[in-house]
């Protein structure tokens, strides 16, 4: 009897743990093939209905005008990733043209009928881009350019619709020439302009076909522009005239007599303005002197009789439309404080199409009519679900650093239901030629709304948007100075009555990874935890093992580690090298396949910090580039950041 009951009560005992191993599991995240993680505990299940709404907005951006319908395409998602759609009429139905695994961002109707359409697209997040044409009629889909480990991009049609020119790495994969090819005959492929180095691009294409205008970025804060002459197969330079460190970018020609270039410039200036350069005379005139801000983007009308341009007003767009004529241009007003991207006119001369986001919405499409002062909204991007109703517009706010300087950052503030003293995460832009903007921030609003976390994405020196000089303030070996902005920022959460200097953490993204790490170092005793995304862990062995197309471009910026003393300052200030001061937890985030900030930053980053007996998570996605583009694996991404949130900053 007394066996029998043993044997009941093991199998019971036995039954028990076998349902609560597959209970366990049913509560678990399973982890994707694609994803490798290292030091992740399993994440609980029922994460995934809690921020279920905060995961499924969508956003919508066009991506070029059919040239004799009123017809559209766009970039949005429906699926895993964004792909192209048709949109017909404002307010229409998104058609989804393309079903591809990896994200699509642009494509360009050809120029005459709009019977087929040009596309780049990469794979696993690489960035070598190829270019394929989808023709309409039959939905067929073709690859023009070679594939391989190259860079393919930069389209620019001729006037009659029948060739491109664009840019590629094909050669070698470091310097960056010029091609031109008919899409309809991929054989006709051929190098026009052999170049050095990997900053260089076609800004446009004269009407008559003679000429290109070349541009040869050197850093953010300088550019030349040059004259290719398809007759001589030369190029000649045409800015700046004298050697100065000055920026001349998106240049386009007048179109109407082609005897003038408008460009965008910071000759003699702190901001970049808009600028009419004359062929002949070679005289540069300011157009838009009066304005106190950056230019940041232009494009004419077909006729070139308009300029639609944009201004960054401390973070915000303005949109401008400006005469060729008179040279007067006027401000819209009547679209709302909000970040504006993607102008396209319309073949009519009178639309402009654009996208725009605001604080409390994702990225639409909508079109301004010149002709009738009217704004008509094209897509109607889902949030899915969620409410944003109880977040206030970002504040902006301002700080001494150490040397007196004032440093800026917008404030999201958690929702008004929550009371006292909140938590803070602090978010570094990328770049660092880059700026935080007050847009929408689609899942972090789950902290504001959920959690009850403040954020703030603050604009440290080096960041655009504040004049040429501020933006060359952390180069070379003042690296570290741009930290030292952060550090003075978390003294300023400690005066503030409604946030929690007690409960910070600082996060970030490619060169806000560095940041990340580098605060980490720094500020250990001052923060709870941090989280780096695709972050440089060591100058030294990043500019080592970044793609050559664009080391040399960073180097400009960080500074050249072929330098003894410079290897020697990186090797100091390396988050790698002073990895022993970061006691608190961190989160490290990487794509297998990034081309610019390698998986070996992230990964040494991780070794060393394990080997410090520290608390490190550690997630790679094998398909992935320099961050997540696909909605899974943003999803898991977030679930774990979620709990990661929960453990460390707020209990």
């Amino acid at each position: 009897m007394k066996e029998n009951l043993l044997k009941k009560l093991l199998f019971v005992f036995v039954c028990n743990i076998h349902w609560l191993i597959i209970h366990a599991q049913n509560d678990s995240l399973t982890v994707a093939d694609n994803l490798v993680t290292d030091g992740i505990p399993a994440l609980p299940a029922a994460v995934v209905a809690a921020v279920k709404t905060y995961t499924e907005s969508r956003s919508a951006v066009i991506t070029s005008w059919h040239p004799l319908k009123k017809e559209m395409l766009i970039v949005t998602r429906f699926g895993n990733t964004p792909q192209i759609h048709l949109v017909k009429m404002a307010g229409g139905a998104r058609k989804q043209l393309t079903f591809f695994d990896e994200p699509i961002t642009y494509a360009s109707y050809q120029p005459l009928d709009g019977s087929y359409m040009l596309f780049t697209k990469d794979v696993g997040g690489n960035e070598f881009d190829q270019i394929y044409s989808y023709d309409f009629a039959n939905g067929k889909l073709t690859m023009l350019t070679g594939g391989g480990r190259s860079q393919n991009g930069n389209i620019i049609w001729n006037e009659k619709g029948d060739k491109i020119v664009y840019a590629s790495t094909r050669r070698n994969g470091a310097d960056r020439d010029i091609y031109m090819m008919k899409p309809k005959d991929s054989t006709t492929n051929k190098m026009l302009l052999q170049l050095q180095g990997g900053g260089w691009g076609i800004d446009d294409w004269s009407t008559d076909e003679k000429r290109l205008i070349i541009e040869e970025v050197t850093s953010v804060n300088e550019s030349k522009l040059w004259l290719y002459d398809f007759t001589t197969g030369n190029k000649t330079k045409l800015l700046p005239q004298a050697d100065e460190r000055v920026v001349y970018t998106n240049a386009f020609f007048s179109r109407r007599d082609s005897k003038g270039i408008y460009l965008i410039t910071d000759k003699n200036n702190e901001f970049q303005k808009l600028a009419r350069y004359d062929l002949s005379s070679r005289k540069l005139n300011i157009l838009t002197a009066d304005l106190k801000w950056d230019v940041t983007a232009a494009q004419l009308t077909r006729d070139g009789k308009q300029i639609a341009f944009l201004t960054n007003e401390a973070g915000a767009s303005r949109l401008y439309i400006l005469n060729t004529a008179t040279k007067k241009y006027t401000p819209v007003p009547q679209i709302p404080t909000g970040i504006i991207t993607s102008m396209e006119w319309h073949k009519d001369g009178k639309t402009l199409g654009f996208s725009y986001a605001s604080s409390n919405a994702s990225s639409d499409v909508f079109e301004w009519n010149t002709l009738t002062n009217t704004l008509t909204r094209w897509t109607e991007s889902e949030l899915g679900g969620m409410d944003v109703s109880g977040i206030a517009p970002p504040k902006l706010i301002k700080w001494k650093s150490f040397d007196g300087r004032d440093i800026t950052g917008f404030l999201y503030k958690a929702n008004k239901k929550f009371s006292g003293k909140r938590p803070v995460i602090i978010n570094i832009h990328g770049g660092p030629e880059g700026q935080a903007r007050p847009t929408f921030i689609g899942r972090n609003n789950y902290y504001l709304n959920e959690l009850g976390i403040s954020v703030i994405y603050p604009n440290v020196r080096g960041s655009t948007g504040y004049g040429k000089t501020f933006t060359d303030l952390d180069n070379g070996m003042k690296r570290e100075e741009s930290v030292q902005d952060i550090g003075t920022l978390i003294n300023w959460i400690s005066t503030q009555p409604g946030l929690d200097a007690s409960r910070i953490m600082i996060t970030g993204g490619s060169y806000g990874g560095y940041m990340t790490l580098a605060c980490a170092t720094h500020y250990n005793d001052k923060i709870r935890c941090s989280i780096d995304i695709v972050g440089i862990s060591n100058f030294n062995t990043f500019l080592k093992n970044t793609e050559s197309y664009r080391r040399d471009l960073r180097r400009v910026e960080y500074g050249d580690e072929r330098d003894t003393s410079m290897a020697a300052f990186f090797e100091r200030i390396a988050p790698l090298n002073n990895a022993q001061k970061i006691t608190k937890p961190i989160f490290i985030v990487q794509g297998k396949n990034d081309p610019r900030v390698p998986y070996t930053e992230a990964e040494q980053m991780t070794e060393k910090i394990k080997k410090n007996g520290g608390t490190v998570w550690y997630l790679m996605a094998n398909d992935e580039g320099h961050g997540f583009g696909k909605k899974n694996n943003q999803d898991f991404l977030f679930y774990a950041t979620v709990e990661f949130v929960k453990r460390y900053l707020l209990n």
